[in-house]
């Protein structure tokens, strides 16, 4: 699709009156629309008050999303794709921006694991122990700094509960199975509580079998621009060295009283799978981690809350060649917060805070691609609103100080240190002519220092079979953005769009060169100027009755009314289009226009959805890319919900993929090399007490 396209398509979708907070499940007829409160402002705001767009999964939404990597579970959300590489190794890309631009949080802190370093690095959970994931389009690096430049996914777990829990015990149990890829497995949770005191535990388990493609591994055109020697065969209907094992461990305890909480929560995280570039090379990884958390509300005069957080982990994974041990990854490293948010001072409320990160990374063996590098980075930040009815400015200032130390270690030469100082600036704006509507613009100026990878990367990754190259005197990434969205949460029409604008100076993008090193063509990580413009829309018609309004206390009902059925029609699109400023071609790996319809039906304990996903086809590629292919997937699924006295289980069953179709991800590196899976059914049931 050509740039006036879009334009002509952004401009008739702002015709069609919008949306609510991007991710709340359809809502029951003639009952409220949920008002979710989330934690990517510092004063939880509804998702319909915050100046960016906000995407929230969670209860069956989030069960049939689940993936075993958090790209692919994001993958529906508009304006989210995958790097996926392979069924075993993914990570969200937000508007076209990936790695270390999006910032993955468990809770609020850092995951501290090694995911940003490379695309064949797993993020250190499963998507399926989680209660919620919230995912911030747009820069966030105001509140988590100079790595959310893209946007932020974070995930909430309770594994520090911080308020009162009335039952001894309460919990969950679901079982998961998938035809496509064999998978088998599942999670519990536990918690309770005895007065103040308060307790979580939680673990889960998975297993998959490589995955079940349509077709060949290779794309047609690679195999026509490579062919295999003689006597090779061609991979087809297995994606091979695809499977994966994983398992994890959680507990936390708290205690909680009236004039705050302190907790804090132990996980273990182990998995381990095949790298689908290499045939004969797999990772085993796992992390340690410490969480701890706490807050006092109104400690003193005009003081509203003070709350506090820290992780530290222990992070370790190896690439094995075969039987042999090749490169061993190590990060070890804390993430500490402090907020304190102060009560109104005449029109204003806000929160100051202070942030510090601190790792320790090492690439050990003979065929380390970057040396062992000490990052550190130091944080204030300041957060403000005001509220002059019917408008509402959210402003806000962050100021980074960056230190990337390398040592001195065999071909990569002296160590080196290289300090960024980066500030950061926010203005939000929504306004609300009417109830149920809104208009929301954010704008921001933001420094990304580059990583110990883009500075300091020179040798073979074997697990992503390319050899990378850095550049030791990259500057900071400048970035620019204006954010427009229209809102509407009551009617027959609810739904959001959004469109964007991103000018970057000194992009700092990873670029296939031509270039062959040790068998390996060569990435080379380089600076350029960049341009992302782009999109989204997702938009519901209540077909047999309007959603309500909120009602005064902002409270809702969250279950839709058993006597009333619900269909609902959900249309979601979106896209980016990103150009190099200084060659004006387009950039590596930007997703094309994506669009997807779902009918949605839910009556009493039923409900049933019929979903179509629409890929086009995506020839604006940069040199030494080729270009991939539109396609079709078409998924169901039904659901039962049981009641057993006190008790619920809810039974479900996804089709994925019926058709059969080959589908291939153009913001992976192994596009030509790893389609999506084929056809299959995953059924799972979870049970509630």
């Amino acid at each position: 699709m050509k740039s006036p396209a879009l334009l002509v398509s952004i401009v008739s979708i702002l015709h069609v009156p919008l949306a609510l907070a991007q991710a709340a499940p359809p809502a029951a007829s003639g009952t409220l629309l949920e008002a979710v409160v989330v934690t990517s402002t510092p004063l939880e705001r509804t998702l319909f008050e915050q100046a960016q767009p906000v995407s929230v999964l969670r209860g069956s939404q989030l069960r049939l999303a689940v993936q075993p990597t958090l790209g692919e579970t994001l993958a529906g959300v508009p304006g989210v794709s995958s790097t996926y590489f392979g069924p075993a190794a993914s990570r969200p890309v937000i508007r076209g921006l990936d790695a270390d631009r999006v910032r993955v949080l468990q809770n609020g802190n850092n995951t501290l694991d090694a995911s940003a370093t490379s695309v064949d690095h797993a993020v250190s959970f499963d998507p399926v122990g989680v209660e919620s994931i919230e995912v911030v389009r747009g820069p966030a690096t105001l509140l988590y700094g100079p790595n959310a430049i893209g946007g932020v996914v974070n995930v909430l777990d309770r594994r520090i509960p911080d308020e009162r829990i009335g039952a001894p015990v309460r919990g969950s149990i679901e079982g998961r199975t998938g035809s496509v890829n064999g998978e088998r497995g599942g999670a519990f949770m536990l918690e309770g509580g005895v007065g103040g005191f308060v307790w979580h535990l939680d673990g889960y388990k998975r297993a998959t079998d490589e995955l079940h493609i349509p077709g060949f591994a290779r794309s047609a055109r690679l195999r026509r621009l490579e062919p295999l020697p003689a006597g090779e065969k061609e991979a087809r209907d297995v994606l091979p060295n695809s499977d994966l094992r994983t398992e994890g461990l959680a507990g936390g305890a708290s205690y909680v009283w009236e004039g705050g909480f302190f907790g804090l929560a132990y996980s273990g995280f182990h998995t381990n799978y095949g790298t689908v570039a290499e045939p004969t090379v797999t990772i085993d990884m796992e992390q340690r981690r410490w969480d701890f958390r706490g807050a006092f509300f109104a400690p003193f005069a005009h003081v509203k809350a003070v709350k506090y957080s820290l992780g530290v982990s222990d992070y370790e994974h190896t690439e094995f060649e075969g039987a042999l041990t090749g490169t061993k990854f190590e990060n070890e490293g804390y993430d500490g917060r402090f907020e304190l948010a102060h009560e109104k001072l005449g029109p204003f409320e806000g929160v100051l805070g202070y942030q510090t990160e601190h790792s320790d990374f090492s690439a050990l063996g003979e065929e380390a691609f970057v040396p062992s590098v000490a990052t550190r980075v130091n944080s204030v930040f300041l957060f403000e609103e005001a509220v002059f009815e019917p408008v509402r400015v959210q402003l806000g200032v962050r100021y980074d100080q960056v230190s990337v130390e390398s040592e001195s270690s065999p071909g990569f030469g002296r160590g080196s240190e290289r300090t960024f100082d980066n500030v950061s600036a926010s203005a939000g704006l929504i306004y609300t002519p009417v109830e149920g509507y809104a208009v929301a613009l954010n704008t921001a100026f933001t420094q990304r220092a580059p990583t110990y990878q883009e500075l300091f990367a020179n040798g073979p990754h074997v697990a992503t079979a390319a050899f990378e190259v850095g550049d030791s005197g990259l500057r900071s990434e400048r970035s620019f953005s204006l954010d427009l969205s229209l809102r509407k949460k009551t009617g027959r029409v609810t739904g959001a769009v959004s469109v964007f604008y991103n000018r970057f100076s000194d992009f700092i993008g990873q670029f296939a060169t031509g270039e062959v090193e040790d068998e390996l063509p060569v990435f080379a990580y380089r600076a350029t100027d960049a341009v992302f413009v782009g999109g989204e829309a997702e938009i519901t018609w209540h077909l047999l009755e309007p959603a309500a309004a909120e009602s005064g206390d902002g409270k809702t009902s969250a279950a839709p009314a058993l006597d009333r059925p619900v269909l609902d029609l959900e249309f979601k699109a979106d896209y980016v289009h990103a150009t190099d400023r200084a060659t004006h071609d387009p950039l590596p790996r930007i997703p094309p226009f994506r669009a997807s319809a779902a009918l949605n039906f839910q009556h009493g304990r039923y409900r049933a959805s019929v979903e179509g996903q629409f890929s086009a086809r995506q020839n604006r590629t940069s040199e030494f890319e080729l270009p991939t292919d539109s396609y079709i997937l078409l998924n169901a699924s039904i659901g039962y919900r049981l009641t057993l006295g006190s008790a619920e289980a809810d039974l479900y069953v996804k089709g994925v993929n019926l058709t059969n179709a080959e589908a291939r991800l153009p913001t992976s590196f192994l596009k030509d090399r790893a389609p999506l899976g084929g056809r299959g059914v995953v059924c799972g049931l979870k049970f509630t007490f």
